[in-house]
């Protein structure tokens, strides 16, 4: 089955307005049958955008991604990132913490390509901040992978409006990968609303700059999940999505995906971890809301916001 494509930013890449992720919160993040089975029927419905992580199990992420796509590799657009840290030596412990150094993105790089079967990744994002290191002497050495062939594009992940914009003076990037939905309950260090923020600072620049957008967390983190979420403010917008949902004869899940389509960015990032998941998340990234349904929701979200 096939689903509609659009541009990621001002690339060639063609990706489906769905991205499912390797993220998992309750399945292995490694070469599992669970996840494997979300994979395939995410491409037997005509998905094609996946994204990955070094730190999703350290490898078992890009690895099960590997094994989903074998022999469809010219089918798929991958994304994987890098993070700020080497792998930890034991469970539950942080890794070492590292800079975004010649030699940690080329050979992590190497590693990710070797763990994905690949010669090369679509998108390869900077997963963490580091502000130590110059923009410049990161950009220099991500082009040169571009030219080597590694990777077709790059770009950030979990990145300030300020700090794009830096490197945006420096090379093209693709775009970002970050957190953005309908009830944006999570905050930065400040205590500022994470959704407020990128709605002032990091959506004028994409719109500006054309850049791709990959907006993870549909669902706020699962806090949205539940049928009953668990404040008494979530649950209050949780029924004014149910209520749009039944008129439109959907899921919740498929509101808050449609939702956030709707806000203008490329594709949202789902961790769909079932086939009913995988389901509900394209019917999002295919509907259209009516205008009545985004009045209705816009106003919901409001009242939970200044909950907040």
């Amino acid at each position: 089955m096939s689903t509609d494509r659009v541009p990621f930013g001002q690339t060639d890449l063609q990706v489906s307005r769905l991205c499912q992720g390797t993220a998992f919160r309750h399945l292995p993040r490694a070469d599992s049958p669970e996840g494997l089975a979300v994979l395939h029927h995410c491409l037997d419905q005509g998905v094609n955008f996946f994204d990955s992580a070094q730190a999703y199990g350290w490898g078992g992420g890009e690895k099960v991604l590997a094994r989903a796509i074998a022999g469809r590799r010219d089918e798929v657009v991958i994304c994987t990132k890098i993070p700020t840290c080497l792998v930890p030596r034991g469970e539950n412990e942080p890794g070492e913490p590292v800079h975004y150094t010649r030699a940690h993105l080329t050979d992590r790089l190497e590693e990710s390509l070797r763990r994905l079967s690949t010669d090369y990744v679509d998108l390869y994002l900077l997963h963490h901040r580091d502000p130590d290191t110059p923009p410049a002497a990161i950009a220099e050495v991500m082009q040169d992978l571009v030219q080597a062939g590694k990777i077709r594009y790059w770009g950030v992940s979990n990145h300030t409006a300020v700090e794009v914009a830096n490197f945006l003076e420096t090379a093209p990037i693709a775009g970002v990968e970050d957190y953005y939905n309908i009830a944006g309950s999570h905050c930065d260090e400040s205590g500022r609303s994470r959704v407020t923020i990128y709605e002032e600072e990091m959506m004028p620049l994409l719109k500006r700059a054309g850049l791709g957008c990959m907006a993870f967390s549909p669902m706020d983190t699962g806090l949205l999940a539940p049928q009953t979420p668990a404040t008494p403010a979530l649950a209050q917008l949780a029924t004014a999505i149910d209520r749009v949902a039944a008129d439109l004869d959907t899921s919740r899940a498929a509101v808050c995906v449609a939702w956030v389509l709707h806000q203008g960015l490329t594709a949202v990032l789902a961790g769909s971890e079932s086939i009913a998941h995988v389901d509900e998340n394209l019917a999002g990234a295919r509907l259209t809301l009516p205008d009545d349904a985004l009045a209705a929701l816009d106003q919901a979200r409001g009242i939970y916001r200044r909950s907040q």
